[in-house]
């Protein structure tokens, strides 16, 4: 399916077209539409629209179209249609609650809490007509969004704090942010980078990974399914045909993405009958074998070749949950009916077949798989078991034959039973043993700004990975393995995540689940010394029944990142199991629209110390939220350019270090406050009483209405009684070349107006730009503290690359204090 119906808001007495478009071999030329799950009689054409006039609300849902051919069938992803009454608004425009946290010393009430509503205004759309004569794809019409902010003053520490709110919602043009999938393509086995690998999506190339292996795709309108294909021009490398989740409201989705190298080829007698076991070790039996006749070898005109052949079979061997990372698409095939539904694998192979002399590529076929029948712990798989190649635009599983039961084989004093099957091996080289699973549910995970679990701190764009394994424990025929692997991006509600699940046996199936964030690893709630059913999210007894443990659960050594679960189907009979984590497979919608305060799993971001307020208020995950201000922190919501200073405190401890950030230079902001920003000083394990702490401050340039450049008026000042002793000797020489000069009396701080150049390391300044700004603060953070304009370090070496040195003493003065020198730093240039 290439284009899909897509969501719209009429009027009642409008009218409103759907379309839909699916490609095949042959050509689909039948098209069906569905209203809330139902044919609608008379809607099947060639053309695949649906036009629908003078709309009664009773016609409001979601409506799918079907495709059907010789071939098979595919449906649509489903499209809502809201149908308001007459007259009715569609933007409220009062705002929707919204908290930001303020800064520690500003509590608000007399329970000290420090949330503010700053408001906000849902992005839904507005009724319209379409934007083409078609009707079909995006609207480019209205959508709600903000009409008028103001500035409010916040009682903040014997000051007043400045902070912009949504005052009024209404109508307006709908903002089209780019979507972006970026990321980093390795070896799986060594980490190697991908160096200059071609990219295509679909049978199209797009671009080259770079040198470092890392990558941008910019998401065409309407995909639904980013189906992506990474290719080695050296052939060292197996093709990885992955399909990429990203966050269709915009914005960039970081994925990191694992190729397995090419195992070494074998020469054969292409005269002579061989066979190629599939998934060897040398502490595990095969799963099967590759048996090649005599004379199956084809060049590509069909002559026979019987010559010398370089054969490699690269097996991806689910007994190992390390490959699952490494496996290609998303294990998903399209059934009779069109829908799109999961497999279980028990291996997939890559196969590459080469002339001796020329490497000239072959082609083979008939050849025979056998698989061993031991491998299958399930009895009912047994008759399931197929043969699947995949298919490279679509990124879906299609059938090439069944796999079935074959006479004994004696082989070392043990006899096997083995499930056989045919090929053919032309175009597609990848291939997979799998069975359709109908035996499915979803999960409920979400991620939080930090381990408080504050419903309105939840972290959207966050990619969740969720792993099936299976069997349970004690199967010593069949150790325990990977069948499935599934990835979702977090929206404002949480993600819902397949799997497989059981209901007679909640141990039959079980989940690993891992969470990241522009390429930052998320924690998972601690599982012990002792399970807290409150920070897990799921009330007892089905927490219980889940068995929820974190991976550090046995052995404190290991990392925080990810949790197991068993995928307990929930009882419909019993209440305890029917507000999630877990929903049946039908629940999707509920699963989806759960309330915050229904069960669910939870990660959370670990940032110790660090704090961040912006006066005009931005979710840095969802670029739809981004206003424009003259006060906003980022002036461009396609682009994002993050800055960090560094600063070596020598002193015994740990010390806060602020920045403050007010307009320098543009008439407009002159003396404003942007935002503020906090770190806390990370210890040099090479330098004694020394460390270094990396400080965002608001980088100099446009400003929104990209007329005027400003140098904004950056404050440094860390906690306690801290004297400045040393100014990078090229940042002094820079700064002193482009007056004029900040005011650097105070010897507790150090200001700067922002310089408009990226400079670098030698300056003590971390600049990089990117779509994503949670990626562009991690590199420069990364950068920052390994002290080079290239390079990335998790360790803090405070003596490198440094912009400022504070001298600090033992005791600080109380936080109070503190920030209000802060915020009565001076404004002025």
């Amino acid at each position: 399916m290439v284009l899909h119906p897509v969501a719209k808001v009429r009027e009642a007495g409008q009218d409103v077209t759907f379309c839909c478009q699916a490609l095949g071999v042959p050509e689909p030329r039948n098209y069906s539409w569905y209203h809330n799950g139902t044919l609608l009689e008379g809607t099947q054409n060639t053309s695949g629209h649906l036009e629908l006039q003078g709309l009664a609300q009773e016609q409001a849902g979601t409506y799918h179209c079907k495709a059907t051919s010789e071939a098979g069938a595919i449906l649509s992803e489903p499209a809502e249609l809201t149908v308001l009454a007459q007259g009715q608004p569609s933007c409220r425009t009062d705002p929707e609650p919204s908290l930001v946290e303020l800064p520690s010393e500003c509590p608000q009430d007399s329970s000290g809490s420090r949330y503010y509503n700053v408001g906000r205004c849902p992005a839904s759309p507005c009724p319209g007509g379409s934007a083409e004569p078609s009707g079909c794809g995006e609207e480019s019409g209205t959508c709600c969004g903000v009409k008028r902010m103001e500035l409010r003053q916040v009682p903040c520490a014997g000051s007043m704090l400045p902070v912009m709110v949504v005052a009024e919602c209404g109508c307006g043009p709908c903002t089209r942010p780019r979507v972006l999938v970026q990321g980093r393509v390795t070896a799986a086995d060594t980490g190697e980078p991908l160096r200059f690998g071609l990219i295509f999506l679909g049978g199209r190339k797009v671009g080259f990974t770079s040198y470092q292996g890392s990558f941008t795709i910019e998401v065409p309108p309407d995909t639904r399914r980013l189906v992506t294909r990474f290719v080695d021009s050296q052939q060292r490398l197996v093709d990885a045909i992955k399909v990429l989740p990203f966050d269709r409201r915009g914005g960039a989705v970081y994925q990191e993405v694992k190729m397995m190298r090419k195992k070494e080829p074998v020469e054969l007698d292409g005269g002579q009958s061989n066979s190629i076991p599939l998934g060897e070790t040398n502490d595990r039996k095969p799963v099967g074998e590759l048996v090649l006749p005599a004379g199956v070898f084809l060049r590509p005109s069909g002559e026979v070749f019987n010559g010398t052949v370089k054969a490699s079979i690269t097996f991806v061997d689910p007994r190992d949950v390390g490959t699952a990372s490494a496996a290609s698409s998303d294990l998903s095939f399209a059934n009779a009916q069109g829908e799109i539904v999961p497999l279980r694998t028990y291996g997939m192979f890559a196969v590459d077949f080469r002339e001796g002399d020329s490497g000239q590529e072959l082609q083979a076929g008939p050849v025979q798989v056998r698989m061993d029948a031991g491998q299958v712990w399930m009895p009912e798989h047994l008759h399931k078991m197929k043969l699947w190649s995949l298919n490279p635009e679509s990124g879906l599983w299609e059938e090439e034959g069944v796999l079935r039961p074959a006479g004994r084989k004696r082989k070392r004093r043990e006899e096997r039973t083995f499930l056989v099957g045919n090929l053919e091996i032309r175009e597609r080289r990848l291939f997979n043993l799998d069975v359709p699973e109908d035996r499915r549910c979803f999960v409920k995970v979400r991620a939080y700004s930090n381990e408080k679990f504050n419903p309105y701190e939840q972290l959207e764009g966050v990619v969740i990975n969720l792993i099936n394994l299976e069997p349970q424990p004690g199967f010593p025929s069949n150790p325990r393995a990977w069948g499935r692997f599934d990835s979702v991006v977090t929206g404002p509600n949480g993600a819902c995540l397949p799997a497989f699940c059981d209901a007679q046996r909640p141990d039959a199936y079980t989940a690993l689940v891992t969470a990241t964030l522009g390429g930052e690893e998320l924690e998972a709630v601690a599982s012990s010394p002792k399970l807290n059913p409150n920070a897990v999210g799921v009330a007892q007894p089905y927490l219980g029944k889940l068995g929820y443990r974190r991976s550090d659960h046995e052995d404190a050594a290991l990392k925080k990142t990810a949790f197991q679960i068993n995928v307990a189907k929930p009882n419909p009979n019993n209440v305890d199991e029917n507000n999630g984590p877990i929903y049946s497979y039908r629940s999707l919608r509920e699963c989806e629209e759960a309330p915050v305060s229904a069960n669910h799993l939870r990660f959370y971001r670990v940032e110790v110390d660090k704090y961040e307020y912006n006066v005009v208020p931005f979710k840095e995950s969802d670029v739809t939220t981004w206003t424009g201000d003259y006060l906003a922190w980022w002036p461009n919501p396609q682009e994002f350019r993050a800055c960090f200073i560094k600063v070596q405190l020598e002193g015994p401890q740990e010390y806060m270090v602020r920045s403050r950030n007010v307009g320098g230079s543009h008439p407009r902001t002159r003396g404003q406050l942007y935002g503020l920003r906090d770190s806390r000083s990370v210890r040099d394990p090479q330098l004694g009483d020394t460390s270094g702490a990396c400080v965002e401050f608001k980088c100099g340039g446009m400003l929104f209405d990209q007329s005027l450049v400003d140098r904004t008026l950056v404050t440094i000042i860390p906690q306690g009684s801290c004297r400045r002793t040393a100014i990078n000797t090229l940042l002094r020489d820079y700064l002193s070349r482009h007056p004029p000069l900040a005011d650097n009396n105070h010897t507790g701080a150090f200001s700067m107006l922002a310089p408009l150049d990226p400079l670098g390391h030698n300056y003590g300044i971390y600049t990089v730009t990117d779509q994503n700004p949670r990626l562009a603060k991690e590199i420069a953070i990364g950068r920052c503290f390994a002290g080079t304009s290239d390079g990335f370090s998790r360790e803090m070496r405070a003596g490198e690359g440094t912009a400022i040195t504070f001298s600090c003493q033992e005791r600080p003065p109380g936080r109070e204090s503190f920030f209000q020198r802060l915020l009565n730093a001076p404004t002025e240039a």
